[in-house]
């Protein structure tokens, strides 16, 4: 796996840290010419009249972009979004994506520094405060983890900061402690267990409060109590995880009281072989007016089993997407 991602959409090139695996400025730099290389190599990037660089980049990788792409597009452009006509909506005020021209090659059309304005919209993105919730032994811990990585994973997505909001010993090492040296995660799991205190769901509750990551992702215990209502409270959304699907509608009703909107009802299936995903129609365009009364994402997730990596899962991958894409509703 490398450590720069690429992906070309149309005439924009998406770009990103590969935030699953921290890597020096020397690999990186190898990884992009590596990756762009391949791209050109397998027709995938073409060439033509002008290319827009989309995404952070170091220096290194900015130099190793341009030289590989100007000899293919007349104009190579950088987005920079400072730049853009402010547009005024019924939800707020977008910007259209505006790419600077850095690279001329052969173009009469443009020259270095004329501005690339598109019709894409740059919006505000709204800040989300997930809850995972359900039954004790669904497999909700194992789910944040698979899920942190696979938003990891997208280009540009924001990072998932997680609150650890039950005091049962798998805290956010958990995972990578299974996958290392198994038994003393579990000495350690252990060791950290405690029970869940009017006093810890205060705190507990602060941590939420004050959460300002666009993606937040709460980890709750696996009870319907008065200390989980508390902590719950300030989140935005729910998603409801469960290997007894005879208990959601209880978990339900209990994010509703609270006023969470449930994003996703999930199946966990421990023995399964295979995940099912099913997305309600056409979600994405009716984000909003869906959330009022559905869930977004249903099916199942199979065999949530510590020291696996997770993020591949197509429920926890499609679960991610939803996250993400509730950060530009």
């Amino acid at each position: 796996m490398q450590s720069y991602q690429i992906k070309l959409e149309g005439d924009v090139l998406h770009v990103g840290f590969n935030r699953n695996i921290p890597a020096q400025g020397d690999r990186i730099a190898k990884d992009a010419l590596e990756r762009i290389t391949q791209m050109i190599d397998l027709g995938e990037i073409c060439g033509g009249k002008r290319i827009l660089i989309d995404g952070p980049q170091s220096v290194p990788v900015a130099y190793i972009l341009s030289h590989k792409l100007v000899h293919l597009y007349e104009a190579v452009a950088v987005l920079d979004p400072k730049l853009g006509s402010k547009i005024s909506t019924i939800d707020g005020t977008i910007r259209h994506k505006t790419y600077i021209v850095t690279s001329v090659h052969g173009s009469t059309e443009y020259q270095v520094g004329d501005l690339i304005e598109t019709t894409e919209p740059q919006k505000e993105r709204s800040r989300i405060k997930v809850v995972l919730c359900g039954p004790p032994q669904s497999g909700k811990s194992c789910l944040r983890d698979g899920l942190k990585r696979a938003i990891l994973a997208h280009v540009n997505a924001p990072y998932p900061y997680i609150i650890t909001a039950c005091p049962d010993g798998e805290g956010s090492w958990h995972q990578e402690a299974c996958e290392n040296n198994a038994s003393l995660a579990l000495d350690c799991k252990h060791n950290n267990k405690a029970p869940v205190t009017p006093e810890f769901a205060e705190e507990a509750a602060k941590w939420v409060k004050s959460a300002n990551q666009l993606i937040n992702i709460i980890d709750v215990g696996g009870k319907i109590t008065d200390e989980n209502k508390t902590i719950m409270q300030p989140a935005t959304h729910a998603v409801i995880l469960s290997g007894d699907t005879s208990k959601f509608a209880e978990w339900e009703d209990f994010c509703q009281i609270l006023g969470l909107k449930i994003i996703a009802k999930i199946h966990s299936q421990l023995n399964a072989i295979k995940d099912e995903v099913l997305f309600s129609k056409d979600w994405q365009e009716n984000t909003s007016e869906l959330l009022e009364t559905t869930a977004l994402l249903t099916g199942s997730v199979h065999s949530l089993k510590r020291g696996e990596n997770l993020s591949t899962r197509p429920m926890v991958k499609a679960l991610a997407d939803v996250l993400i894409h509730l950060t530009k509703c």
